[in-house]
């Protein structure tokens, strides 16, 4: 019997070797579409399920200014935080249940901070309730053709039960940019302040990819490091997404080198509601992300040289073998270009309700909504109005954003979803 269990827990362990190398070798999906045909320009395994993590946070917008599009809400409408939005883990804004915050201010945070908190809390001012909210998220996403995608949450914490894939991500990019044009601020804000507080962007690409201007990042350990990016040069825009890649540097130089092989290239001939759906389970990319051997480097040092296989050392072959142009730079050419660290003028956020609002605030069913003191005032209204949502580079004073955080995980890691 003894030797018995101890085949048996041999043969699982082996089981599970196998299918942590399965899910390790599998090539991370990526695709680059072309936001004015919806053509894609250059995809791989892009309809494989994948975590998405916090690019989830792209849907929660599109539902958001829905409902300020069909006049349900205001971007004025305060939003009251509750104490399910307040134990949310980080990364969050931390506000103290009974807060409130207008939806323009929680949009602001919800893309730069990426606060889960926040998302709990435009979810349930929004649908009542997360789940509810997350009814309207597949609504949605049923509606945009976003076929590998089911949502459980607003904020991308992980759930088995809750994926999407590259292709729906470009979809839903892509989306917000055709149906919400008037709100492209939002996608783009360089840094938040609140208070005497900066919050920087988590995007690698802003300030330093020439013509990027969105849109989202996205982590935890069984998703690996995702983008949702946009740029545009020469009156062209493309939407890139990258899922699973080890570390933000490696995901942000992946970005960078597909944008330029996409610059260079046609519009594509694939619409991209055509591509097939893949079978099969999102993998869980946590050994390689978070586990003993993991390839973490400083998201803004891009004097440490990264792996090739890292980068996706193969970029030029799948651009040659679809037919395109290859990419006009090396990797080492855009580390150079990366090189610069962006300074931005941090938009005004702050919490409690506009100047002069009257109306009741919003809150999941069965809370009571409360007025908060503002704990950081609100800009003035000359102020409120030249702005609703990008951060400028600054002119004046100079304020230099910090890295992203890396997950320095224990031997179980739990690190912050972004």
């Amino acid at each position: 019997m003894r030797i018995q269990n101890r085949f048996l827990r041999l043969a699982a362990w082996s089981f599970a070797a196998l299918a942590c190398a399965a899910a390790q070798a599998r090539a991370t999906p990526f695709i680059v579409l072309d936001a004015a045909s919806g053509r894609v320009v250059l995809e791989q395994e892009s309809t494989h399920r994948w975590y998405p993590a916090s690019l989830t946070k792209l849907m929660t917008l599109y539902v958001a200014l829905s409902a300020v599009r069909e006049k349900r809400v205001t971007l004025d409408t305060p939003i009251l935080v509750s104490m399910r939005a307040a134990r949310m883990p980080a990364s969050k804004m931390g506000f103290n249940p009974g807060s409130e915050v207008t939806l323009d201010n929680a949009l602001k945070m919800l893309m730069v901070k990426s606060a889960n908190d926040i998302a709990v809390t435009i979810a349930e001012g929004l649908g009542g309730s997360v789940e509810g909210f997350a009814d309207q998220m597949n609504a949605a996403a049923a509606r945009l053709g976003m076929n590998e995608s089911h949502f459980v949450n607003p904020n991308g914490l992980h759930n088995d039960n809750h994926y999407s894939s590259a292709r729906d991500m470009a979809i839903v990019g892509r989306a917000l940019y055709r149906d919400f044009p008037e709100y492209a601020d939002y996608y783009g804000i360089g840094a938040l302040r609140l208070g005497a507080q900066v919050i920087p962007t988590h995007n690698g690409l802003l300030g330093r990819y020439p013509g990027a201007d969105g849109m989202k990042t996205g982590f935890t350990c069984p998703a690996g490091f995702n983008v949702v990016a946009s740029a545009t040069r020469g009156g062209r825009r493309l939407i890139v997404v990258v899922l699973g890649y080890p570390n933000a540097k490696a995901r942000t130089l992946k970005a960078a080198s597909l944008f330029d092989g996409g610059f260079a290239s046609g519009s594509g001939s694939t619409p991209i509601a055509t591509l097939a759906a893949a079978p099969g389970a999102a993998p869980n990319m946590r050994p390689r992300v978070c586990g003993a051997h993991r390839e973490q480097v400083a998201e803004d040092d891009f004097a440490v040289p990264v792996v090739r296989s890292a980068v996706g050392d193969h970029t030029a072959a799948f651009f040659a073998t679809n037919g395109a142009s290859a990419p006009a730079s090396s990797v080492a050419a855009i580390q150079e270009q990366l090189q610069t660290r962006p300074s931005f003028e941090p938009v005004d956020v702050y919490v409690g309700r506009a100047p002069g609002w009257t109306g009741p605030a919003l809150a999941a069913r069965g809370d009571a909504p409360k007025v908060e003191t503002s704990i950081a005032a609100p800009p003035s209204a000359k102020a409120k109005g030249k702005h609703k949502g990008k951060g400028k580079k600054a002119e004046k004073k100079k304020v230099a954003p910090k890295a992203e955080t890396k997950p320095t995980p224990p031997a179980r890691p739990k690190t912050a979803q972004r």
